[in-house]
């Protein structure tokens, strides 16, 4: 097959996920890309679309019924043989073990949901020039396979003074001499420097009972010269065998060029996936970095907080912020940006820097939405928006204003832990509409009172049977129980809720303590 035979070859991509509007979007995507595109909506089928159809490359789910991906890609590593298929995970799993598990299994990346179209195309591409590479490589052995199996290996003949006495057609072919030129020369004209001066001497001491360092060893690979001057690698076996009185010597000759060349190529191939793998890690260190800069702040140590954020991607759409402003209110946020992942967490930078840049003014809570709704517009692509309760809270008349927009209810508990109040959305999220952002309610805070805040990431946390954690089962957690505990106590009973399964959504929770 030729380069320009590779280069307009079209790869086939196996898009296993059980979920059809993942499969439609991604088929859509990839056919832009020019890839062919077959689909699996579980892990057993996915095996039987791969042996049937032998796909290319395969980006497959983790979480699915039947069959989940880590069996499935065990099973089609395993029925690959030598060819090498990258299978790329797409999965909302991010924890370290949930990785390594999934590498173990036979991946060999992964995309975090949602998905990076992005970062998806780039990879893509990447692994389609590795591909052809391998493609390449893979003609370029299966022809030098062909030669070696439709032609006998070099053979030439020597004597203990180093004179050629016969060669087959063979070595013709591979030094590019006549055998006219080689019989009756010595055969390091075969050699480069500094082994063509060396060989004579070598071979006296070994005819005179020297210790051999090649006669008798097998696959052993030497450097040779050709006749236009090329030094290339020799596999060389020699064998002595006595004629009468004449000692003989016998080498089996075969060229590797192509076999090393090979193998360079995929040694640089594995350093460059290699370096573009620390790179991405590199990059999202830094990433990470920049964003706990920006949100991680002092201010979120006040006394009269307690937070807790548990993201589903290695970046947080999920944001707490909290601050007081000069007059001593303390003002305080959680929000939920779209999706999650890094896309999320940096659609909620805007509304972070603006609250914070605002509570410093000391102004009034339905302004400070007001902006953060008029950023978040600007910056915001279509499609995304940011839902958000913030709270603004007197501590010294325990008078408390709350805005909720697109989140669940915001709780107001007594000094029991019990329910008193909810703070209901009526407001659409922001970064959806221009105005009309709706009003805040006020309430007089008991002593001893507690506010809750949190995203619906903590509401809807399934276990293993897809039963939801709620609001009831919050309600029961927090009832009773002292409010510098109640924190713990939701993280307690959540972790027994869920077990071991990793949260598919960000979940963020704050308490405001009067």
């Amino acid at each position: 097959m030729s380069d320009s035979n590779l280069n307009d070859r079209v790869f086939t991509v196996l898009v296993v996920d059980d979920t059809a509007t993942n499969r439609q979007i991604l088929q859509v995507f990839l056919k832009k890309l020019g890839f062919a595109v077959i689909t699996a909506n579980d892990g057993a089928q996915a095996v039987e679309r791969f042996v049937a159809d032998r796909p290319d490359i395969v980006l497959m789910d983790v979480m699915m019924p039947v069959m989940d991906g880590l069996e499935a890609t065990r099973r089609i590593k395993a029925g690959s043989g030598k060819r090498w298929v990258p299978v790329i995970f797409l999965t909302a799993l991010d924890k370290e073990e949930d990785l390594v598990t999934g590498l173990d299994s036979g991946g060999d990346d992964y995309l975090t949901k949602p998905i990076s179209f992005v970062v998806l195309d780039a990879k893509l591409r990447s692994l389609k020039r590795t591909l052809a590479l391998q493609l390449a490589l893979e003609e370029n052995q299966r022809r030098t396979q062909a030669i070696t199996d439709n032609i006998v290996d070099g053979v030439i003949t020597s004597n203990t003074h180093g004179t050629i006495l016969s060669v087959n057609p063979s070595v013709t072919q591979i030094f590019g001499y006549q055998p006219a030129e080689m019989v009756g020369h010595n055969v390091n004209m075969l050699m480069p420097e500094p082994y063509q001066s060396a060989h004579d001497a070598y071979q006296a001491a070994y005819v005179a009972g020297a210790p051999a360092k090649v006669v008798g060893l097998r696959g052993r690979t030497l450097s040779a010269r050709r006749s236009n001057g090329e030094v290339f690698p020799l596999d060389v076996a020699i064998s002595e065998l006595q004629l009468g009185d004449e000692r003989l010597f016998v080498g089996i000759l075969r060229d590797i060029s192509e076999r090393v060349a090979a193998e360079s190529r995929l040694r640089e191939n594995a350093m460059r996936l290699q370096q573009y793998h620390d790179q991405q890690q590199q990059e999202n260190a830094l990433a990470q970095e920049i964003m706990d800069r920006l949100t991680l702040r002092e201010s979120l140590r006040d006394p009269a907080l307690r937070h807790w954020l548990l993201p589903a991607a290695n970046f947080s759409g999920d944001v707490i912020a909290a601050a007081r402003c000069p007059a001593g209110q303390l003002y305080a946020m959680l929000g939920d940006a779209t999706g999650h992942g890094l896309s999320a967490a940096i659609s909620a930078l805007p509304a972070v820097n603006v609250f914070y840049g605002m509570v410093k003014r000391d102004l009034p809570l339905v302004e400070i939405v007001s902006e953060i709704n008029k950023q978040l517009r600007v910056s915001s692509p279509e499609g995304r928006f940011f839902a958000a309760t913030l709270v603004r809270f007197d501590l010294q008349t325990c008078r408390a204003e709350v805005w909720v927009g697109g989140m669940p209810d915001a709780l107001l508990l007594d000094a029991q832990g019990h329910i008193v109040r909810r703070f209901t959305s009526c407001n659409l999220a922001l970064g959806i509409v221009d105005e009309g952002i709706g009003d805040c309610e006020a309430v007089i805070c008991e002593p001893g009172s507690q506010l809750v805040l949190f995203s619906d990431g903590l509401a809807e946390a399934a276990d293993s049977r897809g039963v939801e954690f709620g609001l009831d089962t919050l309600a029961g957690v927090l009832a009773g129980v002292p409010s510098e505990r109640r924190l713990e106590a939701v993280k307690t009973a959540l972790a027994a809720h869920v077990g071991s399964d990793a949260p598919h959504d960000d979940i963020s929770i704050l308490t405001i303590s009067c």
